[in-house]
């Protein structure tokens, strides 16, 4: 098995890449990065245990990012474990921790067939199989040297293996020559990864390599900090949504859309369901149009089927709208120029005008479009469909 390298800008989501850091976040890093240099380094020279060197760790990644947010504590044989929330929620990430003289044990570029990868192995598949789903990353450190492994990774490799899965059973059981933790990782994990010719993907960095940026006080060289500074947050290690996330809805702007419909979420139980809303707003999209249509309902139709009815020809306005704003924001960030801003008062000004932006601009080709329309709607592409 050999390690597939990426740096942290390559590893991180095109939402996190660009999310903005405050100064505060950089300075906080910053400082908790040359503290615990510092500590390592007198640590070293009273020849400590490995038991000390992982509260650096500990340390580190609470005071910059975790405390009192994701608990960070020892479980098991784990040297450390990141919980997706308080102790009672699962254990997100798993981290075996190394002092820095400790090269024999800790993972390589060269090798990663070592002591600290094979109890990453162990460590996951006793999660595993306690019943846990919700790990998202295996990490392992020496404080200066950082690798990150998907927890995907880890399952696709190691826990789907029919074989393995049933060497860890037999071993957990007793049912082996020895039941020591040592034995797992000599007899049964070293010999698998050794055969093993796949690739893992994996996250490194050496905080030594940005050790100049860290110890001064330019603030313009700080931009080399800020995907390291990332890659270890919560909202990467853990999985946690981001704020630019394009794949998540902003909460005030979800609520206001229901609003408008004239529809609300209700909790029921532990589930939260959408509803049309107790108290009626004849204003909302909802009300109006079941007004509209109450003429064209049938005798025979109940009053949850005409709901059902109206709620789709909203649910499709909406899409439509909605599809028309991400096309002006396209079109405005493409041209980088406002110019190319069409949904707006000033030009569609009513129903009537919305429906020739969709049935005589966008569905017609410019040679096609009256010169009146091209005159107000030039700006606006031709939606091919195919």
């Amino acid at each position: 098995m050999k390690l597939e390298l990426h740096n942290p800008t390559k590893s991180l989501k095109s939402a996190l890449l660009k999310q903005n850091l405050k100064r505060e976040h950089i300075e906080l890093f910053k400082q908790t990065i040359k503290s615990s240099f510092t500590k390592i380094i007198e640590a070293e020279s009273r020849k400590e245990s490995e038991e000390h060197f992982k509260t650096f760790v500990r340390d580190f990644l609470n005071e910059t990012y975790y405390k009192d947010k994701y608990e960070i504590n020892t479980k098991g044989n784990s040297d450390l474990v990141i919980h997706n929330g308080s102790y009672n929620e699962p254990v997100g990430v798993i981290i075996e921790a190394k002092k820095p003289s400790n090269k024999s044990e800790m993972i390589s570029l060269k090798n990663i067939n070592c002591k600290s990868f094979q109890q990453l192995v162990y460590y996951y598949f006793t999660e595993r199989i306690s019943g846990n789903k919700d790990i998202k990353h295996l990490v392992i450190t020496n404080i200066y040297e950082w690798y990150i492994f998907d927890a995907k990774d880890f399952e696709i490799l190691f826990y789907d293996n029919k074989k393995l899965r049933k060497e860890f059973d037999e071993f957990k059981s007793k049912s082996t020559i020895k039941s020591d933790t040592d034995w797992f990782y000599t007899e049964i994990a070293k010999p698998f990864i050794e055969e093993l010719d796949d690739e893992i993907p994996c996250t490194y960095f050496n905080l030594k390599d940005y050790e100049q940026i860290i110890l001064n006080d330019d603030q313009e060289d700080d931009n080399d900090l800020l995907d390291l500074y990332k890659i270890l947050s919560p909202e990467h290690l853990l999985k946690k949504q981001t704020a630019n996330d394009s794949n998540s809805l902003n909460d005030k702007f979800y609520k206001e859309l229901l609003h408008i419909v004239g529809l609300e979420e209700v909790k029921e139980g532990s589930k939260k369901t959408i509803q049309r809303c107790n108290v009626r707003n004849d204003g909302s999209l909802l009300e109006n149009t079941l007004n509209k249509l109450r003429k064209d309902f049938v005798a025979t139709e109940t009053e949850d089927e005409q709901y059902s009815i109206a709620l789709e020809l909203c649910i499709t306005w909406l899409n439509r709208i909605l599809f028309l704003k991400l096309l002006e924001g396209q079109l405005i960030k493409y041209n980088n120029s406002q110019d190319f801003a069409f949904l707006n008062y000033s030009i569609i000004k009513d129903y009537d005008e919305l429906e020739e932006l969709f049935f005589e601009v966008l569905a017609e080709n410019y040679k096609d479009r009256t010169k009146t329309v091209n005159e107000k709607y030039g700006k606006i592409p031709y939606l091919l469909i195919v």
